[in-house]
């Protein structure tokens, strides 16, 4: 084996230990992460969104549903205790020219999923009848029935009507470990439209990987 080749190979192996290290040592994957989950409503019930509130269009006579929670992935994720029932949340209120009517629920989770120091609203779940202009998103439909909405620089929705006060997508270290094939949870906002919680992970897996090969190049050409 030639010099070169051996130096390929030590700065290979080194790389994958450094990935493996972060793999193994990375905490955020201890428990999950708390966040406001989002929801569509499908056959009758809950499935949870493929794309964020500032991006989905539902029609008149749809339901949306957002539900803070401590979950371990979108897969884990809990859905909205009240039922997508759009014909009992939208009942009084009628289709006006260039508008629809959204139903929205609003669960505020449970006290073991609000953060420390923190009480989730005595009437929760909440429900409302939205109506906004026919291009409407869900967001504009969750703002027309709910305020104030905090979101982050990245348009993650962090705060429904002041709960959680502070805090977005947080990991939260104590309680069960996910599993080794769980991925990171979809946030619940502007995106859901963000990489997730774990995407920094990733992003320093591939810098370790991209400095590995810079070094074997640099290598080669001295060689």
């Amino acid at each position: 084996m030639t010099r070169r080749r051996k130096a390929a190979g030590a700065l290979a192996a080194g790389a994958a230990g450094l990935l493996l290290a972060l793999g193994t040592a990375a905490p955020a994957h201890a428990a999950g992460y708390r966040y406001w989950s989002f929801w569509e409503s499908g056959a009758g019930k809950w499935t949870y969104a493929t794309q964020g509130p500032a991006t989905a269009r539902p029609a008149d006579g749809d339901a949306i549903g957002f539900r803070f929670a401590l979950s371990e992935d979108s897969a884990d994720a809990t859905r909205p205790t009240a039922a997508p029932g759009f014909s009992a949340v939208c009942a009084d209120v009628e289709k006006a020219p260039g508008t629809k009517r959204i139903a929205v629920v609003v669960d505020y989770g449970t006290a073991k999923d609000a953060p420390a120091g923190e009480t989730p609203p005595e009437d929760s779940p909440t429900t409302a009848c939205a109506r906004v202009g026919t291009n409407g998103t869900a967001a504009d439909a969750l703002a027309a029935v709910v305020k104030p909405l905090r979101y982050d620089s990245s348009a993650m929705l962090c705060g429904i009507a002041g709960y959680p006060a502070r805090g977005c997508g947080d990991a939260v270290a104590d309680g069960p470990a996910p599993s080794a094939a769980s991925a990171a949870p979809k946030p619940a906002a502007g995106d859901q439209d963000g990489g997730g919680p774990s995407a920094g992970l990733l992003v320093g897996g591939g810098a370790v990987l991209a400095l590995g090969a810079a070094a074997v190049w640099k290598s080669r050409r001295r060689a």
